[in-house]
């Protein structure tokens, strides 16, 4: 009796909206309640918190083999979210697939077209005007097959979905790698390719290789110039750029409540520089005040109910554990040209005179999703107005990028926008911008010129930022930013350097502060979302077939059923390859719905082996060298099948399938590498493609540029069999190497299909 008393007091409360958008979508706590005893019955030990989320959204969660690290789980999310530059081949796939509406509440972000030239009110009108034919097609399809659409100058996705749609025990998916911002409010957030979330909103369960959970266990407390930001730069350095592939970095520990409820989101948000397939705090008061703040008091409450499950249980164990006293903790900057390179501010400057890195610090940028929080811009307005009392300005150049109209319109009404302005800051659009290398960065150094920048995103990857290889880009806090812009030097600790002011007086600066939450309530600033109507059947979504931005898709052509022979080598990558130099970002954005013209960016940024140059390779049909692209649609137009061979960690970075999509649709059968980042291999599988790896990482040095593979045994291919990939050289004689795969049954059906989406059509 008293069960069935608990279960009551439960239902009876716990019909609470999931968002205010979505008053018909309710929070379901006691299904995953329900799972999670099942599943901890079943596997009889105390769960991780990463588990007890996870686990809690298995489709079959009393048949489902478990096992971390090896099985695939098929999970039911609760949401999906996707950024513009995504969402137009999310969308375009989705209604390629022939269903009516999305199977769960979706949303589409305009965050990532709108190019940092002059400011944010210009840009965002310039925005409008370029883009308007993909915001249209975005806006219509939303309104037609049932997704909320976030209009341009909206903010930054993640910050959207922390100030919305995560919260406590959400299992979230979303087409960008910082999706995982959302674990800061204890919610797994998971960032996919266009074609995952498909499977999602087409009502597929989703499938996920059962993560392993790797514990990070704070002790002591954040103070001074330490902030939220240093942890995420210190577990970097730690683990490096593949170090949490395969895994949920889960926070834990009595050093947790020191950080804010936006402070765990940065740390959450930057894990994805390490490989990690997301990271999560456990539920806390920090969690509640955020909720309430947010105007979601009512999941707080809920979500105080079902406690237990939004923590991890004691005695739970990791599959490894990191130890942080944040006490000890000191400000960190990591870089240049990789976000694993760990430097403590105090060494950075003698660091960067032995490196010759150059030290003057050309432009301090701060915002970006990683940290454009109230309390990231109060904390950094502090620091601000520490130099305006001493009638000082930035050397650098500043740039400030608000994460939402609500943390706009709030900054400004508080004073915050305007300390920023007044040091030398420009306050650019509500949107990604310079982090994703929408910048039109053209007045202070030229391509190719060595300078210095230093950031509070997430990413500095070679010309990632400017388009400029030769930009040294570190990322840090918006304290440590702010702090260097002031000084213009790299050589600068502000834990103990001074400054000089106008009248010659030096001057320390204090250590930064500010308050986590505005005291009054947010201001929302201007209406910028667009609901889904109920009625939908009379919309039409148009794509002009002239369109250079906009395509429908051709599905692609089904395996033929047997071996793939004599296929060439288009490139042999030398070295990091990441997603950028697969498919740049920046001026490509706008063709991210137009996969024939994206498809010349293709490999473009990556290094040949041969020549040590990009995007020259020797065309084998002529013994001419091209363009990457170029040279694929020769092959492709000839008959001609090709592989790319790789390095280790390929298509590590942005989650952006068309790094996927371009090398199918240019005639590409299989990617040959030492290791895959996890998000990469999937969008690969997704398209058909086969994404292999070396069961000896040494017989990379085998393949040579000027080869023929052919890959055997694909008629008995099956999960956990290896292939076996001939090759032969340009003399003629042939050698066979063992190659590995991670495609389970399903996924095996992909490829036979041709794609995931024509394995589903097959199927409905």
């Amino acid at each position: 009796l008293h069960g069935y008393c608990i279960t009551l007091t439960f239902s009876a409360k716990a019909k609470v909206a999931m968002s205010r958008f979505e008053p018909g979508s309710s929070i379901n706590y006691e299904k995953m309640h329900e799972n999670i005893n099942i599943v901890r019955k079943r596997l009889n030990r105390p769960l991780t918190l990463s588990e007890k989320i996870v686990y809690g959204h298995l489709d079959d969660p009393v048949g489902q083999e478990i096992d971390r690290g090896r099985t695939y789980l098929r999970l039911r999310p609760d949401r999906v979210a996707m950024q513009d530059a995504t969402a137009q081949m999310a969308m375009l796939q989705f209604i390629s697939s022939g269903l009516p509406k999305v199977a769960v509440p979706s949303t589409i972000h305009c965050d990532h077209l709108i190019e940092a030239q002059i400011g944010g009110a210009q840009d965002l009108q310039r925005a409008k005007e370029v883009n308007q034919e993909v915001y249209n097609f975005l806006a219509s399809a939303g309104a037609k097959y049932g997704v909320g659409f976030w209009k341009p100058g909206s903010g930054i996705i993640h910050q959207i979905i922390l100030e919305n749609y995560a919260y406590p025990g959400v299992m979230l998916i979303g087409t960008d790698s910082h999706t995982p911002n959302g674990g800061g409010l204890g919610s797994i957030c998971i960032g996919v390719g266009g074609a995952d979330a498909v499977d999602v909103m087409a009502g597929i369960p989703w499938e996920l290789k059962c993560p392993k959970v790797i514990g990070v266990r704070l002790t002591g407390t954040l103070s001074g110039w330490t902030s939220p930001k240093d942890v995420i730069l210190k577990v970097a350095g730690i683990l490096t750029v593949k170090g949490g592939t395969g895994a949920i970095v889960e926070y834990h520990g009595p050093g947790v409540d020191s950080i804010s409820c936006t402070g765990m989101a940065t740390i959450c948000n930057m894990g994805a520089e390490i490989g990690a397939t997301t990271s999560v705090f456990p539920y806390n008061h920090r969690m509640r005040t955020y909720l309430e703040k947010t105007g979601r008091a009512e999941i707080a409450s809920v979500a105080d109910q079902f406690q237990d499950d939004l923590v991890p249980d004691p005695g739970c164990e990791y599959d490894q554990i990191i130890e942080i006293n944040l006490s000890e903790l000191k400000p960190h900057i990591n870089g240049p040209f990789t976000p694993d390179l760990a430097h403590p501010v105090s060494e950075i400057g003698a660091v960067a005179k032995k490196s010759g890195w150059p030290l003057e610090v050309k432009v301090g940028l701060i915002g970006s999703c990683t940290n454009s929080s109230y309390e990231d811009m109060g904390r950094a307005a502090s620091l601000a107005k520490q130099a305006l009392d001493k009638g000082l300005k930035c050397k650098a150049q500043f740039t400030v990028t608000p994460g939402s109209e609500q943390i706009r319109a709030t900054i400004e009404r508080d004073g915050y926008a305007k300390i920023l302005s007044d040091v030398g800051g420009i306050v650019l659009a509500n949107a990604c911008g310079p982090c994703i290398g929408q910048w039109d960065r053209c007045t202070d150094v030229k391509k190719g010129e060595k300078n210095t920048i230093v950031t509070s995103f997430n990413r500095n990857f070679t010309a990632r930022n400017d388009a400029n290889p030769a930009t040294h880009a570190f990322v840090t806090s918006p304290e440590i930013v702010t702090a260097l812009a002031l000084a213009g030097t790299l050589n600068f600790n502000p834990e103990t350097d001074y400054l000089t002011a106008p009248n010659g007086e030096k001057f320390k600066l204090e250590p930064p502060t500010g308050d986590e939450l505005p005291s009054r309530d947010f201001d929302p600033g201007q209406d910028t979302y667009q609901h889904p109507p109920a009625e939908s059947s009379s919309i039409k979504v148009d794509v002009n077939p002239s369109s250079n931005r906009l395509q429908l898709l051709e599905p692609f052509d089904k395996w033929h059923g047997g071996d793939l022979t004599n296929m060439k080598v288009l490139i042999k990558v030398k070295g990091k390859c990441t997603t950028d130099h697969i498919s740049a970002a920046g001026p490509w954005l706008k063709f991210r719905g137009h996969l024939d013209n994206i498809s010349n960016n293709l490999l473009i940024g990556a290094v040949n082996i041969e020549n040590d140059g990009v995007n020259k390779v020797k065309n084998q049909l002529t013994g001419e060298y091209g363009g990457v692209p170029d040279v694929a649609r020769h092959y492709k137009a000839n008959g001609v099948n090709w592989v790319v061979v790789g390095d280790e960690n390929y298509g590590e970075g942005s989650s952006r399938e068309h790094a996927a999509l371009e090398p199918r649709h240019l005639g590409g059968r299989a990617i040959i590498v030492k290791s895959f980042a996890r998000i990469h291999e999937t969008n690969l599988k997704k398209q058909g493609l086969l994404p292999l790896t070396f069961a000896d990482p040494h017989d990379y040095n085998k393949i040579r540029p000027d080869d023929s593979i052919s890959i055997t045994g694909l008629k008995s291919f099956a999960p956990g069999k290896p292939l076996t990939a001939v090759i032969t050289h340009i003399n003629g004689s042939q050698e066979s190497i063992s190659l590995n795969h991670t495609f389970n049954e399903t996924q095996i059906e992909w490829f036979k299909a041709g794609s995931a989406l024509n394995r589903m059509k097959e199927l409905q």
